[in-house]
């Protein structure tokens, strides 16, 4: 049976994550979170106290970072220089300097070209900003998915919660659009909808709803 690629882009919080690992479980395919590839190095920029804004010095961290997903007891697993740093990466901190870091064009080229070997055999759903346009312009299907900036919001303030952080919904708000303007914005392989993806906006579906319409569109291309 054909195994495809599946790239499922989009901005934050829209539901990628979630959906793109039940679009890989239902399928039997490797869920790839590249976003948290680049969380990854902006976790070990802030434990080492490095400058953000220093671009040169991000970037040869990155040339010198060992980044590895492993999928473990059914959930995908981030390891950082041979360290879990699964629950690490997901902190405030690092989703306020993720921008910024995942920005320049050195660190980008690292993550581009371990992204592509992963995807190398298909059977593969890659989530994150720029899979459709830059990783894969191949890809077999190609999902972008949207969800207004409201609901984006709860849905982070609930996963915050459910790690015992506790958020202001409306801080949140502020957090993502701000987020946006720089994903968007950003030089190198800024956020956008690939011409031949299709668009799905979550802001009303269900979990379940989000992955059968992928899984579906899936099914379609392999058979």
């Amino acid at each position: 049976m054909k195994r495809i690629v599946i790239a499922i882009d989009g901005p934050a919080a829209s539901g990628k994550s979630t959906t793109a690992r039940l679009v890989a479980g239902r399928l039997g395919y490797l869920h790839i979170d590249t976003g948290a590839m680049y969380r990854a190095i902006t976790l070990k920029a802030l434990q080492r106290k490095l400058d953000i804004n220093d671009r040169g010095l991000i970037e040869d961290l990155a040339r010198g970072s060992e980044i590895h997903l492993e999928k473990l007891n059914g959930a995908l697993r981030v390891f950082l220089d041979g360290t879990d740093v699964t629950g690490a990466i997901r902190s405030r901190e690092v989703t306020a300097s993720v921008s910024t870091v995942s920005s320049y064009a050195g660190v980008r080229e690292v993550m581009v070209r371990e992204q592509r070997k992963l995807a190398g055999q298909g059977g593969v759903v890659l989530e994150g900003r720029d899979i459709g346009t830059v990783v894969l312009p191949h890809a077999d299907l190609k999902v972008f998915m949207v969800a207004n900036v409201r609901e984006r919001a709860r849905r982070r303030r609930k996963d915050l919660m459910a790690t015992g952080i506790q958020a202001n919904e409306e801080e949140l708000v502020s957090e993502i659009e701000a987020r946006d303007r720089k994903d968007s914005t950003r030089a190198t392989s800024p956020l956008r909808k690939a011409d031949d993806a299709v668009e799905l906006d979550t802001s009303d579906l269900t979990i379940d709803q989000q992955v059968e319409f992928i899984v579906t569109r899936a099914r379609t291309i392999i058979g």
